[in-house]
């Protein structure tokens, strides 16, 4: 008999296992069986829930973007634009969205793409709306902003790599210096 409430409970545990073992094995080459494993639970209950791995990743990634557009609205200001684009940058280096299992999900999240069409249109909606976001607080600030918005994009996807790849800051804290230190000479 299936316990009552149990999926919401089950799904989001095989999301964070699904996250944990792609994070420490670096790559994609996990198996359902040991995500369902790490999440206390047999590979037939994961397939049942998600039908196969890229499925789990993807639900993953979706839990990941959801954290990072909830850290977002949360430290978004009401007015002033310096302050929205600091808030943006804030939340992408924040704790739960920038610890190594979560580098490592982003770095296989970017490689699927290439070859899943869900996990490329899933990136291309976090694009844009990065790129929104950030245009909406740089109008203000520069005769520029689609090219400072793409600069600033670029740069944070390339503190996730450098990090995925064990080079550049070891926290947010100095990924926020890095790209702040970009801004203020752009933006003076």
């Amino acid at each position: 008999m299936p316990k009552l409430g149990a999926e919401p409970i089950r799904k989001a545990a095989l999301i964070n296992a699904a996250i944990a073992a792609v994070g420490r094995a670096g790559s994609l080459d996990v198996t359902v069986a040991q995500i369902a494993r790490e999440a206390g639970m047999s590979s037939a209950l994961a397939h049942h829930y998600f039908g196969s791995k890229d499925q789990m990743f993807l639900a993953a990634m979706r839990h990941v973007l959801n954290g990072y557009r909830d850290s977002v609205r949360d430290r978004l200001p009401g007015g002033a634009p310096r302050k929205r684009l600091d808030a943006i940058i804030a939340a992408s280096f924040d704790e739960p969205n920038f610890h190594q299992e979560v580098i490592s999900a982003w770095l296989n999240f970017y490689a699927l793409s290439r070859v899943n069409d869900q996990a490329a249109r899933l990136l291309t909606v976090y694009h844009r709306r990065l790129r929104s976001n950030l245009l909406v607080a740089l109008r203000p600030l520069t005769d520029r902003p689609e090219r400072v918005a793409d600069t600033l994009a670029a740069l944070i996807d390339g503190v996730y790599l450098r990090a995925a790849l064990g080079r550049g800051p070891a926290n947010g804290a100095a990924a926020i210096r890095m790209i702040d230190d970009y801004l203020n000479e752009t933006l003076k």
